[in-house]
């Protein structure tokens, strides 16, 4: 589940249902995608294996399409993919990143929303989410970052590789003797 620190202020206002509709991290095995790769490398591989996609995402998205065209003014801009979420009854659009997170990636995720909730979403929908998913991000900046948005959205981690699994018995072995300690 998603924690409050990747979430902005006008999201959780929105439901209650948010935290258990999305994740902190996604993974993204399946897609045997290079350490070194683009965002068009990740936008093509999760076209192609999109049953695999919306199975890591969870239930109830339906998806609406890739480099989704929106027009405003005299310019056309493009979201990375764009779903409907059944449970919330919601547009999301997701902007994928194939590097670390920056604040100016948030700008660019709120003009889209702003966009798609004046010209394509229907009267009884509730207002669109963006999910900004990064290759990595930093807490603290992602936390600075969310604090004054007023969009519905969050930053999401994605890994192309499950990590090993001697660090992962580490890591949970540390878990459980700090909350023996607890």
């Amino acid at each position: 589940m998603i924690g409050d620190t990747k979430i902005s202020p006008a999201l959780k206002e929105i439901s209650s249902e948010i935290c258990g509709s999305f994740k902190d991290n996604y993974i993204f095995e399946f897609l045997n995608l290079s350490e070194s790769h683009s965002e068009s490398d990740l936008q093509k591989g999760l076209v192609s294996r999109m049953k695999n996609f919306i199975l890591e995402l969870g239930k109830d998205f339906i998806f609406v399409g890739e480099e989704y065209k929106l027009q405003v003014g005299n310019g056309d801009f493009y979201i990375d993919l764009l779903f409907y979420h059944r449970g919330l009854q919601c547009l999301v659009a997701f902007e994928l990143k194939a590097d670390k997170f920056k604040p100016e990636h948030l700008g660019q995720l709120n003009f889209y929303l702003e966009a798609l909730d004046r010209d394509v979403k229907k009267s009884n929908e509730n207002p669109s989410i963006g999910v900004l998913l990064c290759k990595d991000r930093d807490v603290e900046i992602v936390e600075y970052a969310l604090s004054r948005s007023l969009s519905p959205t969050m930053i999401a981690e994605y890994k192309t590789q499950l990590p090993d699994k001697e660090l992962l018995q580490k890591k949970l072995h540390e878990i459980f003797e700090e909350s023996v300690v607890e």
